[in-house]
């Protein structure tokens, strides 16, 4: 995601900041489903973000909604987000993929990903699809496993 730099004075000294949005930012009422090839990784905090080549023509799979979820220690009904998981209206066939922090990808043993790896994704784009084409990762798979990003293991 493109981030703007900006100079900050803290106690007389200038400091650089990013400007970042918050979660309030993402509509938590549509969930979407993404997957492709990673090109890009930052594997980095305040979260892992993935840049993620996705076909034109994606569809959601039909076994979406059964797929096996595992256990959060935060109440999510994956199942439900799975089974309302739609693919963007927008057409971009380019993507960032925000994951979660670093601790909780390493409690969730997720190895860093590496470009050219295939990963399916369902999360929430910005309220404003006119934005920058960006998803907040809930659930991610990763050769065959599921990782619930909310919070940590159950």
């Amino acid at each position: 995601m493109k981030r703007r730099t900006l100079l900050l004075s803290v106690a007389g000294l200038p400091t650089l900041a990013l400007a970042h949005h918050g979660w309030s930012s993402f509509d938590q009422d549509r969930p979407l489903y993404l997957e492709g090839r990673v090109s890009g990784v930052r594997w980095q905090n305040p979260h892992a973000e993935l840049d993620l080549e996705v076909s034109p023509t994606l569809k959601v799979p039909a076994d979406l909604a059964s797929r096996q979820l595992p256990g959060q220690s935060a109440a999510v009904d994956g199942k439900a987000l799975l089974a309302k998981a739609q693919v963007p209206t927008r057409k971009d066939t380019k993507w960032e993929v925000e994951l979660a922090p670093l601790t909780r990808l390493e409690a969730w043993k997720v190895a860093e990903i590496k470009p050219g790896t295939r990963i399916s994704v369902v999360g929430f784009g910005l309220k404003d699809e006119k934005g920058e084409p960006v998803l907040r990762a809930e659930y991610l798979f990763v050769d065959g496993k599921a990782y619930g990003l909310r919070s940590s293991p159950a």
